[in-house]
């Protein structure tokens, strides 16, 4: 029972999800959301209110654009996207407190939680299959 106390105890204090993350933000939580894709993937779409940083670059930009005493959420793509685990690996190694949002951009869009491009604020969907939807159709 220590063993299961210790591993998920530790994997909350370092994972989070879209849905906490949206919470947070409607709050005001004080947390950086960073995004650690490529140009292509950030100008196509992102989370609104998310910061730009690719994971390649953190080591560089990290301490000059956001305070280390401030909490970091990375995201990237989606559960089979790893960029996330590195990005918090580079926060980590400059002595951030950072957690990784699970599910990345993929879950944060299918929960219809805000995002945007260049262009504005895209429209939302809500995904059945990873929610509920009020007034969805039950197979």
């Amino acid at each position: 029972m220590t063993d299961a106390l210790t591993y998920y105890s530790t994997k909350l204090a370092l994972e989070t999800d879209a849905s906490d993350v949206y919470a947070a933000q409607k709050a005001g939580e004080d947390f950086v959301l960073v995004d650690v894709r490529s140009d292509e993937a950030w100008a196509q779409g992102r989370i609104s209110g998310a910061v730009h940083m690719p994971y390649r670059e953190i080591a560089e930009r990290a301490t000059v654009e956001i305070n280390r005493s401030t909490p970091v959420v990375v995201y990237c793509w989606s559960p089979g996207c790893n960029a996330g685990a590195k990005g918090a690996v580079e926060f980590a190694k400059l002595g951030y407190a950072v957690r990784e949002m699970i599910g990345g951009y993929e879950y944060w869009v299918r929960e219809g939680q805000p995002t945007e491009n260049d262009g504005g604020g895209l429209p939302r969907v809500f995904d059945p299959q990873v929610m509920v939807v009020r007034g969805a159709a039950v197979g």
